[in-house]
């Protein structure tokens, strides 16, 4: 879609299945299983967008998915789907992996950091975007580098290890930062400590990318937090601020798990927030 100065194209990662009450945390799931019916392992489905925005200067991926480096054993695990790869998404639209020039990781979560990198000819573990700088938040690595008991599942060092020379990484260590004139990253905290965003701004108007703030339109409601979230009131205080602005202020709002909904703006509903989709196709 045009988005002001910019593009944004829809590409994708396929999807991926997680535990429905982990998604949905101190819901009850007499609530959550009515909007996201659970499979025969109580898994819902989640999608994992990683759109790519085309700029004047750069082409800039915001995420990577899973990517293709995992076994089988975990494939079924997470009940991996991908009609289409990241890389096949891409193609879709005429990118090749070289066209990348900045990718963005909200956080280093196996699915959102997973593409990152990938297994080349000679089985070696490379930088999937060869041209591409990589945007990270200076606080996520480390605690990725150094997980604890609760944190280690979620991260897999193959996915930032093989891109952390000076060549490739370019960390963050601020809250607020123009990675191009109307693209900036918005540290929320939250999900992890040092999760981010991605604000979009051209022509008047502006774009947020939610990531895991609020992964999906469910998750508008203010209680509906992630037992996923590591500290679940940042999260609330950060949903509540983006949410009240992106209404005052009309923001198109790009969700990267639902599975059925990409991008809306809110309107209010008996005093409730809910989305008002726009296609995309």
């Amino acid at each position: 879609m045009k988005f002001g100065k910019f593009e944004i194209y829809p590409v994708s990662d396929g999807y991926i299945y997680l535990d429905g009450g982990a998604v949905f945390g101190i819901v009850p799931k007499v609530l959550w299983q009515k909007i996201l019916p659970p499979d025969e392992k109580n898994r819902v489905q989640l999608s994992l967008q990683c759109p790519l925005v085309v700029a004047k200067k750069y082409k800039i991926l915001i995420d990577t998915g899973t990517g293709s480096k995992h076994n089988e054993k975990f494939c079924q695990m997470y009940g991996l789907e991908k009609k289409a790869t990241l890389l096949e998404s891409l193609c879709r639209f005429g990118y090749q992996p070289r066209d990348i020039d900045i990718v963005i990781n909200t956080h280093l979560h196996f699915d959102h950091a997973g593409g990152n990198t990938t297994i080349n000819e000679k089985e070696e573990i490379v930088p999937t975007f060869p041209k591409a700088t990589y945007f990270i938040q200076k606080g996520e690595l480390e605690v990725a580098l150094n997980p604890n008991e609760r944190t280690k599942a979620s991260y897999v060092a193959e996915d930032f290890l093989p891109i952390g020379g000076t060549k490739y990484l370019h960390l963050v260590d601020e809250d607020a930062v123009e990675v191009e004139k109307g693209i900036s990253l918005v540290k929320t905290g939250g999900h992890t400590r040092h999760h981010q965003c991605v604000k979009i701004e051209s022509e008047g108007q502006t774009a947020f990318f939610l990531a895991d703030l609020i992964p999906t339109a469910a998750h508008l409601n203010y209680p509906y937090i992630t037992s996923y979230d590591l500290f679940p009131l940042e999260t609330l205080e950060s949903k509540k601020k983006i949410i009240k602005q992106a209404f005052e202020e009309h923001w198109l709002l790009i969700f990267q798990h639902d599975p059925k909904i990409r991008m809306g703006y809110l309107k209010k509903v008996d005093e409730r927030f809910e989305i008002e989709e726009v296609k995309v196709y």
